[in-house]
């Protein structure tokens, strides 16, 4: 996708981090990296959200909502970050001509990934160079199309993937990276559906091969993905859910969501009460996406030929898993980088996304909007995944 910047994906941070945050990222690693993020965010937040009402006059945005880009033909706004230590920048940018497999979609609505901040930190496998426009998932639109095009046609209604790009008013991607969708799913809703839902249908479905009666353990429940893997599991795979989540509240939510039981891990043992819903059992299936000490107790709740999918370290400290236990109890860990199978095995990246579609449409999963926000509030987005306000998925809308 080429909307902003200099064409290569990599999200930006709507909160301040200096050079010294930067210099301990890089020695103490992931955990002490956010660790500092957050900290400078809970200091910095009053002056982010100044400079982010600074840049809306600059751009002549001080109505939040508003919007001349989609009157000009020649240009669109769209959010970008142009360094790495400060919040993002609310830009005209002009458009571009389209190539022969290419289409240009008309956006209504982006999400806000963790991997966004990650990335835009330089601690995500991806670094991207300066000045870029971050977002990777996004609804709309489609307003033209290359003349190789044959999947998607003008005005049909679209889900689209991209490395970065999709927090813009417009977007310009390749047509196999669009999956249409109907009106019977509001763009915010269908938003929601590929990172997070296409996660945890490779991750339990395609990995963990998870079975109708299995027990599976989801920590961070109440996050988009935790969420997702909590109704992919209850709901489509008929399995049985136990929630982990970090508060009382995530923890209702995820048992609102279809999970049978929930453990609050900031005031419980994971291994304890996994013991007690389990009769000493263990799970089967984890689907973590924590890392550090959770995952630790979630790998030791594991029952016999259980399997433990490791899908992200929200937490910061990335764990290390002791191999004898592997033989032991005859477990077994994998991992899901969701994003490679685009280039590695697209036929299961697609179908990811396309089943997700189709249980939506079945009804059989329930996908949670936790949060919108507006284009010109982006960088109040990014501040509230950072200080962890966010249960479900964190959405932009352009409209």
């Amino acid at each position: 996708p080429r909307a902003g910047g200099g064409g290569e994906r990599s999200p930006g941070c709507g909160c301040w981090a200096g050079p010294g945050t930067m210099r301990r990222a890089a020695a103490g690693g992931l955990g002490a990296a956010l660790h500092a993020v957050r900290r400078d965010v809970g200091r910095l937040a009053p002056a982010t959200l100044r400079r982010n009402n600074l840049l809306r006059k600059i751009n002549g945005l001080a109505g939040i909502g508003t919007s001349s880009a989609t009157n000009l033909r020649d240009s669109y706004q769209a959010a970008l970050c142009t360094d790495l230590t400060k919040p993002l920048e609310i830009q005209q940018l002009p458009t571009v001509a389209l190539k022969s497999t290419e289409v240009r979609v008309d956006l209504h609505c982006c999400s806000v990934n963790f991997a966004d901040i990650l990335i835009c930190r330089g601690l995500y496998q991806q670094r991207p160079r300066l000045p870029f426009t971050p977002g990777m998932e996004f609804t709309g639109s489609v307003t033209e199309v290359g003349t190789n095009v044959t999947k998607v046609c003008k005005g049909d209604r679209v889900i689209g993937v991209c490395p970065m790009g999709a927090m813009a008013e417009q977007c310009i991607i390749d047509h196999t990276m669009l999956w249409p969708i109907d009106e019977t799913i509001p763009y915010e809703v269908a938003t929601v559906l590929p990172v997070s839902y296409g996660t945890s249908i490779l991750a339990l479905q395609h990995r963990a091969k998870t079975q109708p009666g299995e027990t599976v353990l989801v920590t961070a429940a109440a996050g988009a993905a935790g969420l997702a893997a909590v109704d992919v599991a209850s709901h489509v795979l008929n399995a049985k859910v136990i929630a982990a989540a970090g508060t009382d509240e995530k923890c209702e939510l995820a048992v609102q969501k279809g999970a049978v039981a929930a453990i609050n891990y900031t005031t419980q043992s994971v291994k304890e009460e996994v013991k007690k819903f389990t009769g000493n059992k263990g799970v089967d299936v984890v689907f973590d996406a924590v890392g550090g000490d959770i995952f630790k107790e979630a790998f030791n709740s594991l029952a016999w030929e259980g399997r433990i999918v490791v899908v992200g370290f929200a937490g910061g400290n990335i764990p290390s898993i002791p191999a004898n236990q592997l033989l032991i109890k005859n477990v077994s860990a994998m991992g899901v980088y969701w994003g490679r199978y685009q280039d590695l095995n697209y036929p299961i990246f697609s179908k990811s996304i396309m089943s997700a579609i189709q249980y939506y449409k079945e009804g059989r999963i329930r996908p949670h909007v936790g949060a919108v926000f507006k284009l010109q509030q982006v960088n109040e987005a990014f501040l509230h995944v950072l200080q962890r306000k966010s249960i479900g998925k964190v959405i932009i809308s352009m409209k």
